[in-house]
């Protein structure tokens, strides 16, 4: 039975963590959300988040869309491939409820999907 649980190590939280996957992402995204990714070499996925402060102006805002995003890779985990993952916020997200904000993950997190089912 797999853990779905969101233990520290499958979390982006260093610079170079972050910078390893700046430097030669792949990209998908709509005008919402964008999410760059890199194969890394753990066997596992691990999800980063950025979320700016010019786009998501109040704090329990920005959690919102935090808790949103991290309980949608949390639960497709085992279904994607070992790549690190940082999905970007973009303006006007904020307009989105909840709902909305996961379909658009489910829709983007399928893409890697079928990337891990095809390897």
């Amino acid at each position: 039975m797999n853990n779905f649980s969101f233990p520290r190590e499958l979390r982006l939280f260093t610079p170079t963590h972050f910078t390893f996957v700046f430097q030669r992402a792949q990209k998908v995204g709509n005008s919402k959300i964008t999410i760059l990714s890199r194969f890394n070499m753990l066997g596992y996925p691990r999800l980063g988040l950025t979320i700016a402060k010019k786009h998501v102006k109040h704090s329990h805002e920005r959690n919102r869309i935090k808790r949103i995003i991290r309980e949608s890779f949390r639960l497709l985990q085992h279904e994607l491939p070992a790549m690190d993952f940082i999905v970007i916020a973009k303006k006007g997200i904020i307009n989105l409820n909840n709902r909305a904000i996961t379909e658009i993950l489910s829709k983007l997190w399928l893409h890697y999907c079928r990337l891990k089912n095809s390897l």
